[in-house]
């Protein structure tokens, strides 16, 4: 078990201004093609800071794609997208060995050819059209960071993201994607359509190029690790820690739920919460940081009761009914955090 070796506050501040600088300057090379969506981007970065996983929901055309291919080569990542189908197969995901002969010698040798998996952030693009069999194939990816393939287990490029996308509206030919799955996504984040003024600054900026094509690295891969390192320094009270774990198994005994987040729902919300205070210069969270990522973060893991869909009861209700019950610890009126 890794040690966390304690660091002096000032040690501990310069890191927290360098990620919050470092942050700056992605956001900023990112709104050169992505127009609105603040929420959104927040929330997928602080996933990327986490080491964690992003299920994206949206309607066609609102950018999904362009906005993953955008942070992956903003932050000097490999990126590989793969286009879900029914008849996407495991070995189209992770690589299969083939046959190549030496023209010299004639010596037939097995020889494997990584797929597309092997990459820094996959993009999996409609993940719920692929067949469960094929979609189970990238749970030991997602978990383990390394995929078996005819018989032999291969480690994946380090660091390495899974960002799939859903279509909410399109059902017919798609297969839902099954609970285990779902919770090995830190956040399933919704993206809507843009605002009518930022409509049309999209329609300007993508006049005569794309803007994808003038983006600079901010950094590259073998510089996230410490970003990642400095998000798990920042401070948690045992006051936030406390609420933080009330909150997750509150969701476990809400009205219309069958079951509610599990405790990889504890940690994914323990180190979002770390992302997001660095995201704002602090090197403590804050209940606030705990109670924003609650949505991202539980909804996708709960399962309703068939009387509560029926009733139109959705996660965000259950959310909201969780966040009411569960009182947010406060210090002299002050929110404590640090």
């Amino acid at each position: 078990m890794a040690t966390i070796v304690p660091i002096e506050a000032a040690e501990l501040r310069r890191r927290i201004e360098r990620f919050q600088q470092v942050h700056r300057e992605i956001v900023e090379q990112v709104r050169r093609v992505i127009v609105g969506q603040e929420e959104v981007l927040e929330q997928v970065l602080i996933a990327l800071f986490v080491g964690g996983h992003c299920l994206i929901t949206g309607l066609p055309g609102t950018a999904k794609t362009l906005l993953v291919r955008t942070i992956a080569q903003t932050l000097g990542l490999a990126f590989k997208r793969i286009q879900f189908t029914p008849d996407l197969m495991p070995s189209d995901i992770t690589g299969t060995d083939i046959i190549e002969e030496d023209p010299a010698t004639g010596r037939r040798t097995w020889t494997f050819v990584p797929g597309p998996i092997f990459a820094n952030v996959l993009l999996a693009d409609e993940i719920n059209r692929a067949t469960p069999r094929t979609q189970s194939a990238l749970l030991e990816a997602m978990e383990e960071r390394q995929v078996t393939a005819e018989g032999e287990t291969r480690k994946l490029p380090r660091p390495f993201f899974v960002l799939a996308t859903e279509n909410p509206i399109e059902l017919e030919g798609t297969f839902p994607l099954p609970e285990a799955q779902l919770d090995r996504f830190l956040m399933r984040i919704s993206l809507g359509y843009p605002s009518r003024d930022e409509e049309k600054l999209v329609a300007r900026r993508f006049q005569v190029a794309s803007p994808l094509d003038d983006l600079k690295p901010v950094l590259g891969a073998s510089e996230l690790p410490e970003l990642v390192r400095a998000c798990r320094r920042v401070f948690v009270s045992e006051a936030v820690e406390d609420y933080l774990v009330d909150v997750v198994r509150a969701s476990r005994e809400a009205t219309g739920v069958t079951l509610g987040a599990s405790p990889r729902a504890t940690l994914a919300l323990f180190r979002g919460s770390q992302a997001l205070a660095a995201i704002h210069g602090r090197d403590y969270v804050l209940p606030d940081d705990v109670k924003r990522l609650v949505g991202p973060v539980l909804g996708h893991r709960l399962i309703l009761t068939a009387q509560g869909r029926l009733r139109g009861q959705g996660a965000a209700e259950v959310v909201a009914q969780v966040l009411a019950r569960v009182p947010a610890p406060v210090e002299d009126g002050v929110p404590v955090g640090g």
